[in-house]
């Protein structure tokens, strides 16, 4: 089985010659200029597509894929979303996780379970861990290292470090 990884999504139309303007969900940019082949999903599965060139104007990303060489052509192709596979995914750096890997692992707080994580909020500071505690309560605990422990991507488990201080009321 293949693993995609969601990298942007087709926005607008950009000019005659076939270009498309994207919207990244991507936090790597540069990867942009690397492309060379994306996935997107076409009648149901996801078709190749081979990139021909990148630009980047201010704030927006334009790609222009091979045999995709009018606006009728690329107009198809808009609210599409673009995927690479694992071979073309980026490598984070240390202590840098992708989103994708951190949804529903298990929290673990003073070695003792204390819930799932359900989401990541992106804020300018720093992100928000959303945690679901086993009452279904929600718990928010900042993606900083004052606060996160370790890890560990095969096991699916981050730990939260137990001098923290992020619960008061905490008698242990």
């Amino acid at each position: 089985m293949i693993d995609f990884f969601l990298i942007a999504e087709v926005k607008t139309v950009s000019g005659a010659s076939g270009y498309v303007s994207v919207t990244p969900v991507s936090d790597f940019l540069d990867r942009f200029r690397k492309l060379k082949k994306v996935y997107i999903e076409v009648f149901g599965a996801k078709r190749i597509f081979f990139v021909e060139d990148c630009e980047f104007a201010e704030k927006n990303i334009f790609l222009k894929f091979k045999n995709i060489d009018s606006e009728k052509d690329a107009k198809y192709l808009t609210g599409k979303k673009i995927f690479v596979d694992k071979d073309s995914a980026v490598i984070p750096d240390e202590d840098t996780y992708f989103v994708h890997d951190l949804i529903n692992c298990k929290v673990l707080y003073k070695g003792k379970f204390f819930g799932t994580l359900i989401d990541v909020m992106r804020l300018p500071s720093n992100d928000v861990y959303v945690i679901q505690l086993e009452d279904g309560k929600e718990v928010l605990i900042p993606a900083v290292k004052e606060f996160i422990k370790s890890f560990d991507e095969e096991l699916k488990e981050l730990k939260l470090k137990n001098s923290s201080g992020i619960f008061l009321n905490d008698k242990d």
